[in-house]
């Protein structure tokens, strides 16, 4: 049997991606269709929000500060929207370093990377908390997203997949697919020199590995992490891989 296709050649939406098919705990997979991944969903098309409707998408989980959302709003017919906010940083970061009188450059552009996935657990753990809360709920398709669908929906997606028993390498596969299908926004390229535009737009390991070290040098793993911060005890683990794993 053909497994379904991972990315979802959408044409508003270039990082539409599903979690299934991964192997998860005791070799049960992810389930297929119910948990996606991706760039923001304000620019769908009709034929865009007819795929998504034919997936039973019903939940959206959105990631993106107060202003991302007012610029570019996610409507989905039939679609509950709720907003998990994460205020973007890196933005703010690269302004600064020139307000100092410093020249942008890949490198400095990898360290403000690194220090926004720390800060996802330093300063935006409840969000993430809240996530697992919807995806608690029930098993309605649901899709959880940010602006570029690469670094807050990469952090997230990585603690999904932990959470199911996926194992690291392949939580670390999933996340360098951002590399294979996201692509730059039309005017972008002007905002700063194309170095460090690939730097800000796509994904590197050590950016993940950031925030992952981070949750153990603060919990001493990622399990602990999930459950005295993220609410998942072994009940709610339990009841996460009754909804989202292959039986």
């Amino acid at each position: 049997m053909t497994a379904p296709s991972r990315h979802l050649p959408l044409i508003g939406s270039t990082n539409f991606r599903d979690l299934g098919g991964y192997v998860g705990r005791d070799g049960r997979i992810v389930r297929w269709r119910r948990l996606f991944r991706s760039d923001h969903l304000g620019d769908l098309t009709p034929d865009d929000l007819a795929v998504l409707s034919g997936l039973g998408l019903a939940r959206v989980c959105d990631f993106r500060g107060a202003r991302e959302r007012t610029a570019s709003l996610c409507v989905l017919p039939g679609v509950a929207v709720h907003a998990l906010s994460i205020e973007p940083t890196v933005v703010q970061g690269m302004q600064a370093l020139l307000a100092a009188g410093k020249t942008l450059t890949p490198q400095s552009t990898v360290e403000l990377m690194e220090q926004t996935y720390r800060d996802f657990v330093l300063d935006n753990t409840p969000r993430f908390a809240e996530l697992f809360g919807h995806l608690l709920d029930d098993d309605r398709p649901l899709v959880f997203h940010c602006t570029a669908g690469k670094d807050r929906t990469g952090f997230a997606a990585a603690l999904i997949l932990t959470a199911l028993g996926v194992a690291r390498t392949v939580v670390m596969q999933d996340y360098l697919l951002t590399n294979d299908h996201y692509r730059q926004p039309k005017g972008a390229s002007g905002l700063a020199p194309q170095d460090v535009l690939d730097v800000l737009w796509r994904v590197q390991p050590d950016f993940l590995e950031a925030a992952l070290h981070t949750v153990e040098a603060g919990y001493g793993s990622v399990e602990r992490y999930l459950d005295s911060a993220l609410g998942l005890g072994l009940t709610q683990r339990r009841r996460l891989e009754q909804l989202y794993l292959q039986v």
